[in-house]
C-alpha cells in the first residue's frame, strides 16, 4: 500500500482529483443541457445555473471549515453525496418536468447543492495532503497550484467528455448517471488504496459502504433508466408514445392515437397528422408562382413541405440541422410525408442554416424560400428569426422570388407574429404580407410572405387552401391587428421574450 509521504500516493490522489473534477463539471453541463431541452435554455436560466454554481463553490468552501478536522472521512462523505446527487440530477429533473410541467426551482436547487459539494473538495484535499506531510508552510503555494491544475485539467476533460462521448452515446439521463458512477469509483479508489492506512478501520469501512451503496443505486438506475424515462414521458404526452430519441440537438418524440400521429421536438408539438395539411398548404403555396422551379426549405425536417413542393413539380434543397429528424421522417413518419426526403429531386443538407448561408450555401439562388422552424423559445433559435438571418436568406432569393416564414400564433403570441413581419421588412423585404389560418391542434397560426402579392398558383388535389381562403387569411380582427415593433436582431433577440410573454399571458 502507498505511504502518505510517497510521490506515487500524491500522483494517484491528483489523478483521482481530476476524475472528481471532471464529474463535477459534467453535472453542471448536464444541468445546462436540461435547461435548454426542458425550459428553453433562456438567458435567465443559464445565468442562474452558471452564477449559482460559481457562488455555490464559495459557499461550499466555507462549509468545509468545520470538516477540516477529519479531512479524509469528510472528503469521502462529500464524494458519496456528490456522486449520488449529481448522478440522479438529470433523471429527477426530467421526472419533475414531466409530472409538474416546470423544473426551474428544482434546477436551481440541484445547481446549488452540486456546486456546494464541489466547493468542499479542494479545502479538504489541501488539508488531507498536508496531513500526509507532503507540504510545509513554504510549499503551500506550490501545492495549491498543483491541486488547481489537477482540478482544472479534470474539468477540461469532463467538458470534452460530455458533448463528444457521454451525451451522444448515452443521452442525458444515462450520461449523467455514468458520470456519477465514475465519481464514486474514483472516491472508492481513494478510500481503499490511498486512505486505507490513514483512517480508523470503522470510519474507512463506513465510508466504503456508503460509496458502494450509492454506486449500486446508480447502477440500478442506469439499467432501469429507459423504463423510468418512458414512464415519466407517458405523463408528459396525452397520447401513447411510439418513438422517442434524444438526438445531439433535441428530444424527438412521436405519439399516436388511432390515426392521429404527432411529432414533438423538445416537448413542443410540431404537427398532427389530422390537420397538418392546413398548416403545410398555407406555408408552401403562397411562396410559389407558376414559374417556380427550385425551392430552398430551411427547417421542415418532417418532410411535409417537401411533399407539397414535389406535388407542384419543384426541385428542393432542404437544410435541416438534425440528421436524426430526417431519419425519423424517412422511417416513422414516412406515411405522412410520402417519402419526400428520399426523392431524387430533394437534396438534404444537414447543417446549421445560418452557418450554411454565411458560407455561401451551394452557390445557387432560388425562386422561393420557405422557412419552417420551431418557435424561437431560446437564443439559439432566435438567431434564425433575426434581421441578420433574413438578410442572408433574401440574398439567395432570385429577383421576383418569394419567401414565406412561419411566424407562430397570430392570436396567442401576437408580438412574435408582428415581430417577424417587422424583422423581415428590416432585412430588406420591400413588402411583407402577414396572413393567418386556423389549424385545430395549433389554433390561429400566422405566416409572413415576402412577396408583392398574396396569391397562389392553380394546383389540383389540395385539401384546404383555395385562392379565396388565402385572400381571406390576410384579414385580421380588432383583437390581433398590426403592431409596430422593433426588429429582432442577434444583439437584441426580442422575439424570445415575446414568445414567453405570450405563453404566460395565455395561461392567465
Amino acid at each position: 500500500m502507498f505511504d502518505l509521504g510517497s510521490r506515487w500516493w500524491r500522483f494517484f490522489l491528483l489523478i483521482s482529483v481530476g476524475v472528481c473534477a471532471a464529474s463535477g463539471l459534467i453535472y453542471e453541463l448536464a444541468l445546462l443541457t436540461l435547461s435548454t431541452s426542458l425550459n428553453g435554455g433562456g438567458v435567465v436560466e443559464t445565468s442562474l445555473i452558471v452564477a449559482g454554481y460559481v457562488a455555490a463553490l464559495g459557499v461550499g468552501a466555507l462549509c468545509a471549515k468545520p470538516l477540516l478536522r477529519w479531512p479524509g472521512l469528510s472528503f469521502l462523505i462529500v464524494e458519496s453525496v456528490l456522486g449520488l446527487i449529481g448522478g440522479v440530477s438529470a433523471l429527477v429533473l426530467y421526472i419533475v418536468f414531466a409530472t409538474l410541467g416546470q423544473s426551474v426551482v428544482v434546477l436551481v436547487i440541484a445547481t446549488f447543492l452540486i456546486g456546494a459539494l464541489v466547493g468542499m473538495e479542494l479545502p479538504l484535499l489541501m488539508t488531507l495532503i498536508q496531513q500526509g506531510k507532503l507540504a510545509d508552510a513554504r510549499s503551500v503555494g506550490s501545492l495549491l497550484a498543483t491541486l488547481n491544475f489537477a482540478d482544472y485539467l479534470g474539468a477540461l476533460i469532463g467538458g470534452l467528455l460530455w458533448p463528444f462521448v457521454l451525451l451522444p452515446s448515452l443521452g442525458m439521463m444515462r450520461g449523467t448517471l455514468a458520470a456519477g458512477m465514475i465519481n464514486l469509483v474514483a472516491a472508492l479508489f481513494i478510500a481503499v488504496v490511498l486512505l486505507r492506512s490513514s483512517l480508523p478501520a470503522r470510519q474507512l469501512w463506513s465510508a466504503v459502504c456508503a460509496l458502494v451503496v450509492a454506486l449500486v443505486l446508480l447502477v440500478v438506475l442506469l439499467v432501469r433508466s429507459d423504463g423510468i424515462v418512458a414512464t415519466a414521458r407517458a405523463a408528459l404526452y396525452r397520447d401513447p408514445v411510439i418513438y422517442a430519441h434524444q438526438s445531439d440537438y433535441q428530444d424527438i418524440v412521436i405519439t399516436r392515437r388511432g390515426k392521429d400521429r404527432r411529432l414533438y421536438l423538445n416537448g413542443g408539438l410540431q404537427y398532427s397528422s389530422r390537420d397538418e395539411y392546413r398548416y403545410t398548404e398555407s406555408l408552401v403555396y403562397p411562396a410559389l408562382t407558376p414559374d417556380t422551379k427550385n425551392v430552398l426549405v430551411i427547417g421542415g425536417g418532417d418532410g411535409l413541405a417537401a411533399r407539397e413542393l414535389l406535388r407542384f413539380g419543384a426541385t428542393v434543397t432542404q437544410v435541416e440541422l438534425d440528421p436524426a429528424v430526417v431519419e425519423v421522417a424517412n422511417t416513422v413518419l414516412i406515411d405522412d410525408n410520402g417519402g419526400a426526403l428520399m426523392d431524387p429531386r430533394v437534396t438534404v443538407i444537414n447543417d446549421d442554416a445560418f452557418t450554411w448561408l454565411r458560407a455561401g450555401g451551394t452557390g445557387a439562388s432560388y425562386d422561393a424560400i420557405i422557412i419552417d422552424l420551431p418557435d424561437p423559445d431560446n437564443p439559439t433559435l432566435a438567431r434564425l428569426y433575426s434581421e441578420e438571418f433574413y438578410a442572408l436568406t433574401l440574398g439567395v432569393l432570385n429577383p421576383g422570388g418569394r419567401m414565406v416564414v412561419q411566424a407562430s400564433s397570430a392570436y396567442t403570441t401576437p408580438d412574435v407574429f408582428w415581430r417577424v413581419r417587422s424583422t423581415v421588412l428590416a432585412a430588406g423585404c420591400s413588402n411583407a404580407i402577414p396572413y393567418h389560418t386556423h389549424v385545430p391542434t395549433f389554433g390561429d397560426w400566422g405566416f409572413v410572405s415576402c412577396a408583392s402579392t398574396l396569391d397562389m398558383p392553380d394546383v389540383s388535389g389540395l385539401r384546404y387552401l383555395t385562392p379565396e381562403v388565402l385572400a381571406a387569411s390576410a384579414v385580421f380582427g380588432l383583437d390581433n391587428g398590426p403592431r409596430d415593433l422593433e426588429p429582432s436582431t442577434l444583439d437584441r433577440p426580442f422575439i424570445v421574450e415575446d414568445l414567453r410573454r405570450g405563453y404566460r399571458q395565455a395561461g392567465e
